[in-house]
Order: C-alpha cells, then sequence, then structure tokens
C-alpha cells in the first residue's frame, strides 16, 4: 500500500523543514501550498518535496482539491498541517493499518502545545483528527468550510499515537483565529435564520466557561486552563454580537 503525506501550506518557512523531516517514512511527500509569500516553497524543495499550488477558498475544498490531485497514484494519504508533526510511534502504528481494507480512514489523537504548554483540558485532548483516508473512499463535507467533516464510505478506526501539534504560539495568534471561527459561527446562525436573545449574551458564554473548565477538565492544567476557558467563553460572547450585527445589517439595508 502507497502513503502520501500531505502537507497544506501558507507561509509555513518557520515549521516546514521539521515537518518534513517527520513524514519521510511516506512514500511521497507533497507540498500543497496556497501560494505561500514566504521561502516556504525553497525550503520544502530543498527537502526533497513534491510541490504544487492551488488558490485558497476554503479548508474542505483545499484538502478536496489535494485528494482529487493523488487520486490514482496513491492509496492512503496523510494530511499533516505544517505546525504538526509524526512522532516514530505513530508512524510505526500508521504502517501497522494500511492493510486493513475494511477501513476508510483512520482518526489521530493530538497533544496540543498552546502558548508553548502542552494542554490536556478544555478539550485539547484527545482532540481526534480523522487525517489518515483511503483515497477514492474519502472526501470532504464542501458544506463545512472549517471545522472539517470528513465524509467515508467504509469504517473509521481510531489511532493511539497522538500528532504533536505546536498550535498557537502566543496569545495574539490565538485571538487572530478565534475571531474567524466566531465570525463564521455567527454566519452559520444567521444563514439559519436564528437572532440572539437577551439571555444568549450571558447563559451561552457561561455554558461555554463551564463546559471547557469543569466539563472537559480545564481545571487540571491550573491557570493555563482558566485563562483559555474565560477566553472561548469570551469569544461565544463575540459570536452573539456579530450575530445581532449581521441582523442589524440586514434591517438597515434599503
Amino acid at each position: 500500500m502507497k502513503l502520501t503525506a500531505i502537507i497544506l501550506t501558507y507561509n509555513e518557512a518557520a515549521h516546514i523543514m521539521d515537518c518534513i523531516e517527520s513524514v519521510r517514512f511516506a512514500d511521497d511527500v507533497l507540498i500543497f501550498d496556497s501560494f505561500s509569500k514566504d521561502n516556504t516553497l525553497d525550503l520544502a524543495q530543498k527537502a526533497g518535496a513534491r510541490v504544487l499550488q492551488h488558490t485558497f477558498k476554503n479548508y474542505a475544498d483545499q484538502r478536496n482539491t489535494a485528494l482529487a490531485t493523488v487520486t490514482g497514484s496513491t492509496d492512503w494519504v496523510l494530511f499533516v498541517d505544517a505546525d504538526e508533526r509524526v512522532t516514530p510511534a505513530l508512524a510505526a502504528e500508521i504502517n501497522t493499518v494500511l492493510g486493513k481494507s475494511e477501513y476508510a480512514g483512520w482518526r489521530i489523537p493530538r497533544h496540543n502545545y498552546i502558548f508553548g504548554k502542552l494542554t490536556r483540558g478544555a478539550g485539547w485532548f484527545p482532540d481526534y483528527q480523522t487525517r489518515l483516508l483511503r483515497v477514492g473512499k474519502s472526501r470532504y463535507d464542501p458544506e463545512r468550510q472549517v471545522h472539517e467533516l470528513v465524509l467515508l464510505e467504509g469504517e473509521l478506526g481510531t489511532l493511539k499515537e497522538p500528532f504533536i501539534h505546536y498550535n498557537y504560539q502566543n496569545v495574539t495568534q490565538f485571538h487572530a483565529k478565534q475571531r474567524r471561527y466566531s465570525d463564521y459561527d455567527a454566519r452559520i446562525l444567521f444563514e439559519s435564520g436564528i437572532r440572539p436573545k437577551p439571555q444568549n449574551y450571558v447563559l451561552q458564554p457561561w455554558r461555554q466557561f463551564w463546559w471547557r473548565f469543569w466539563t472537559l477538565q480545564g481545571y487540571q492544567d491550573g491557570l493555563h486552563g482558566l485563562h483559555l476557558s474565560l477566553l472561548l467563553g469570551w469569544y461565544e460572547f463575540r459570536k452573539y454580537l456579530r450575530l445581532k450585527a449581521l441582523w442589524g445589517a440586514r434591517t438597515a439595508a434599503p
């Protein structure tokens, strides 16, 4: 069974070399780039990876296009983000499951390092990602443009060994991504015809914080877990502010 590792990139010069090194066990390494403006591609080519470029529309489209590109030339695809690493233990486990014909995909847990700290609570572990996909038996739901959903024609398995994910190097990066997520989620609610209610501005952020800190055991990460849970509660509040603004703009439109 042939395995191709696909790394999606955009301005990932800081990560790309280490990421490529971690997937050298694959038969082929493909960098699927969104027209980076730094030296990501030069570094990737020097490391011996193949490089293709495709204009980014959304994550589901990018992954589906990458899958279509390798269809017919490989049996399995392992999607790896540039800020992720495949450990030798995970590589060995992947090699043991490629011949299991009843499976169309495998989900992989992740160890998330947030602000440089391994984060086990608040929903950050096991953080399963369905990334090992049988070509021709898997695709991404085009309606889910972020928080991608994999559609499989076959069974889904679960691996034990985790990715290493160097997620959110600093608070600025965290805020930038969460703003995009809250804008996207507000748009989904708006297009579904849902209007914000007064209690949403209090109850939903509180529920988000409680879920993260207590139900998902953010407390086990101490002050770090408290900080993350509070931030995510805030972005739940921001989501409803954005939803209100969307309805306001529609009302004000001539």
